[in-house]
């Protein structure tokens, strides 16, 4: 399994940021890595970062809380509360950073469509403002997330691997 299509960048309005790939590999199992903690500690981070919390309590309602700790001990961190899932297709979700309390929550809606085996994911994130969007995508918020699913495509590819070969 490889990326089929490399990350695309949207801005659909003056609040939101849109990031699409398209990755080799049934929805299914995509949406697994985005869900379960045990797949998501092994793509879902920064580099030089390793997860030291990886809380998900995947309902409506539920909250989930990460956080990454760099070998220098600095942690960086993500909280949030699920407001829909809908399995395998759509998961929304409130977000905030660990490090700025007083941050304003963003609301991130993944969209996973499947064609010919192949799994679509959209990541929409609304924020509260032109300005908090603005200030995201400065702050190098898209690259982070191109750098994970480029890590994601690794980890389907491996996972393929080990199925074809039980197969």
């Amino acid at each position: 399994m490889t990326t089929v299509a490399s990350v695309n960048v949207t801005m659909p309005s003056d609040r939101d940021i849109a990031i699409t790939r398209l990755f080799d590999a049934p929805r299914s199992l995509v949406y697994d890595c985005y869900t379960k903690p045990d797949l998501l500690r092994r793509w879902m981070t920064p580099d030089g970062w390793d997860f030291a919390r990886c809380d998900n309590d995947l309902r409506i309602g539920g909250a989930f809380h990460w956080q990454w700790r760099n070998p220098s001990g600095q942690t960086l961190g993500m909280r949030g509360v699920y407001q829909e899932i809908a399995r395998p297709e759509r998961i929304a979700r409130t977000e905030t950073f660990d490090s700025d309390p007083a941050a304003t929550e963003t609301l991130g809606t993944l969209v996973l469509s499947e064609q010919d085996g192949k799994t679509n994911v959209t990541m929409t994130v609304r924020f509260p403002s032109t300005k908090a969007r603005d200030g995201a995508l400065q702050c190098g918020m898209t690259k982070g997330i191109a750098a994970s699913q480029s890590k994601l495509d690794t980890l389907l590819a491996e996972i393929g691997r080990v199925q074809d070969n039980a197969a």
